[in-house]
């Protein structure tokens, strides 16, 4: 390590993009996550100290600084699915686009039916038997939303008990995420960052090893745009040698 300083003038004002890399796939791509913000790298010290009890008016005698832990933190801003699996600890698939005949369902006056698909189109509703169409409904993302009057509520004798129906429709791929089935993963972490205030030269940060925390909660709805914080821990990389961080490196154009 060199002795001699750096230029002096380096003011930092960061942006750029954050890419993940799922250590869990052999030299796996590193994707970029979309966009995001108060990308932060934190330490925690544990602090042991031993008072001077020798003399007068106190102070520290002797004291143990230890690495307790590294942190990673950022927010997300590109809500796709891909992000709500990773922060839900979730698994993703696509389902592909398709046609539904026939579907078997109960309809309540007022009430929603919740299809097997969303964003339906082409919407037939008819009794079982087939004879009769029913049109006195609405169409919604989550399926089909039964008039509180009208032919297909006239025919509900029963309101709690509701009317088998049958409903034909199509749908288009869309992306299924279930959270909370996958065990956790670890990622490698890049920030190819690029600093505004110093005539845009490159800032890369490379975490090796993050483990992130899964998400405390999912603001689906609100009165502002939806992000998502993701926080986690850095581990230790021990494959890393004397000299080397086992934690993150930085590399600053000059």
């Amino acid at each position: 390590m060199t002795t001699q300083r750096v230029k002096v003038f380096s003011p930092m004002a960061n942006v750029g993009r954050v890419y993940l890399q799922d250590l869990s796939v052999v030299d796996g791509p590193r994707f970029y996550v979309g966009n995001t913000s108060d990308l932060k790298i934190t330490h925690n010290e544990q602090v042991e100290k031993t008072p001077d009890y020798d003399g007068l008016g106190g102070g520290t005698h002797s004291e143990l600084r230890r690495i307790e832990s590294v942190g990673v933190a950022f927010v997300l801003y590109d809500i796709n699915a891909d992000n709500i699996a990773m922060a839900t600890r979730g698994s993703r698939t696509t389902v592909a686009s398709g046609t539904v005949t026939e579907e078997s369902k109960k309809a309540h006056i007022g009430g929603l039916i919740r299809l097997d698909h969303p964003g339906a189109s082409s919407v037939v509703v008819t009794s079982t038997d087939g004879v009769t169409t029913y049109n006195d409904y609405e169409v919604t993302g989550a399926g089909v939303l039964v008039a509180a009057s009208g032919d297909l509520a006239t025919a509900i004798t029963d309101p709690d008990a509701g009317l088998p129906v049958l409903v034909s429709y199509s749908y288009g791929e869309y992306n299924k995420v279930k959270p909370l089935t996958e065990a956790k993963k670890q990622f490698g972490l890049v920030f190819d960052g690029l600093n505004e205030a110093d005539s845009g030269k490159p800032v890369i940060v490379d975490v090796w090893k993050v483990s992130p925390g899964i998400v405390n909660e999912l603001a689906l709805k609100s009165t502002s745009m939806m992000n998502v914080p993701i926080e986690g821990e850095v581990l230790k990389d021990t494959s890393k040698g004397a000299g080397e961080s086992a934690f993150y490196e930085v590399n600053q154009v000059a």
